[in-house]
């Protein structure tokens, strides 16, 4: 099968080197067909080989028109659902569940440890498809970059294919996380996360983690920029004369942005992935269950806490598109400890307290005097935007069904302290914030968190 399949596109002619012709673009049209038909549409279909999807990854990379692009994309996918490479199989009366990892499925992926490679692999790497740390940080680098250009220069398949193609990468990460993440919670065998494609990512010496880390957060930010409605007055102007002047298509248009957005969103899947990594990484190391291999790292909280306060332009954006719960209030619960009081723990810290939780966050606005002594650090428009996200994020968390059962809750984000007095406790702060600032304009996220505060307080 493969041979015949592969030979609707002379893959052994050189298929990278394929002149952009009509006929070239219609072979690939075929081949891409022949390998849904053989292995997709039939109910047990065969698998592809190796040499059979990375000529699908290659023409997703090539990225030469849209329909391509799209084609590849879905195809992709499609045999990510139908052929997995890792699950966990179904439970019978004699065993238990357990992790499948199919060892020789094929990766859009090479990952190494090692600084220095082979020649082979290196000249592998210049022909095949593949994706190194490099060549993936690479691809975010050039994401964030682009999504600051104007319309017109997004406008091109090339924007739109390395968006898919980003998409499809964090769809195979996730593939293999999730099943290893949920059965570590069980086991507590930290090899099943040590060998998943992720860690072995982010643990190449060839990439700077914390340089990675900070680009994955402005990619966030500006990929949201357009769908957000971050643009000032000038610049959506400005955009829409130059809509207007060039014609564009206004489905193209939109369908670009929900092409920004949906990346931003597997841009958030990626960064919540590795935030749950790190934090399964030092309660296995808390249990004395890492080694040496395991090397250290800044946690990627750290870094974004770090970004966040020296960056702080970023803040409401990043908040606005951050939509994960349980992570926004964790983080916005260590950024807020930066500037209450000296006695709560640093985030360093492995004890918990009343004080790194929530409640008491906002017990250090119960009055105007330690509220002033906070917004000498923080202005007012910054403290109310952190309270609002902070208590819809708890207010998410807890209307959640299953809440009370997720083991990866974190303690210094959830307690026992009802809702009627967390309400309370938000109204109080926003009190303090009006008796330190008169003069103070309350938000409409800071109206929405206060209403509903107050709709809590009311129907106890």
């Amino acid at each position: 099968m493969e041979a015949n399949t592969l030979a609707i596109i002379d893959c052994s002619a050189g298929f990278h080197n394929l002149k952009d012709s009509r006929e070239a673009k219609e072979d690939r049209i075929d081949f891409l067909e022949a390998v849904r038909a053989a292995s997709v549409v039939p109910e047990n279909g065969t698998s592809p080989t190796k040499k059979m999807v990375e000529a699908v990854l290659a023409i997703l990379r090539a990225g030469e028109s849209p329909e391509l692009i799209m084609s590849s994309y879905e195809l992709l996918n499609e045999i990510e659902k139908h052929f997995p490479r890792v699950y966990v199989s179904e439970s019978s009366r004699n065993s238990p569940p357990e992790l499948v990892v199919v060892k020789e499925a094929w990766l859009p992926f090479m990952v190494s440890l090692d600084v220095t490679s082979s020649e082979k692999e290196t000249d592998r790497r210049k022909t095949c498809p593949l994706f190194d740390s490099n060549g993936f940080h690479e691809l975010i680098l050039g994401l964030a970059e682009m999504a600051y250009k104007t319309i017109s220069q997004r406008l091109g398949t090339k924007f739109l294919g390395n968006m898919l193609l980003f998409q499809y990468l964090v769809n195979v990460l996730e593939g293999d996380f999730v099943p290893r993440f949920n059965t570590y919670t069980e086991s507590l065998n930290w090899n099943i996360l040590r060998e998943c494609v992720l860690n072995m990512l982010l643990a190449s010496r060839r990439i700077n983690f914390k340089v990675l880390m900070k680009d994955c957060l402005y990619t966030i930010c500006a990929l949201c920029q357009d769908y957000a409605g971050h643009h000032n007055e000038s610049e959506c102007s400005e955009s829409s004369c130059e809509k207007s002047s060039e014609n564009h298509n206004t489905d193209v248009v939109i369908a670009l942005f929900e092409v920004q957005r949906s990346t931003c969103m597997a841009m958030q899947k990626l960064l919540i992935m590795i935030l749950e990594l790190d934090m399964s990484k030092q309660q296995a190391h808390m249990l004395c269950l890492t080694n040496r291999s395991d090397g250290v790292r800044t946690p990627v909280v750290e870094i974004i806490l770090d970004e966040l306060t020296y960056q702080r332009n970023i803040l409401p954006t990043f908040l606005q598109v951050f939509n994960d719960p349980k992570w926004k209030l964790e983080i916005i619960v260590q950024y807020l400890l930066k500037y209450t009081k000296p006695s709560v723990r640093t985030r360093r810290s492995n004890g918990h307290s009343e004080n790194s939780t929530f409640v008491g966050v906002l017990k250090s606005f119960s009055d105007s005097s330690s509220t002033g002594n906070i917004i000498k650090k923080l202005n007012v428009e910054e403290v109310q935007l952190l309270l609002s996200h902070a208590f819809l994020a708890y207010m998410s968390i807890a209307t959640q069904q299953h809440v009370a059962a997720m083991p990866d809750c974190n303690e210094a984000v959830l307690d026992s302290s009802s809702l009627v007095e967390i309400s309370k406790n938000v109204a109080t702060a926003f009190d303090s914030l009006r008796e330190v600032d008169e003069e103070i304009q309350i938000s409409c996220l800071g109206k929405e968190a206060l209403f509903t505060a107050a709709l809590i307080i009311s129907t106890s």
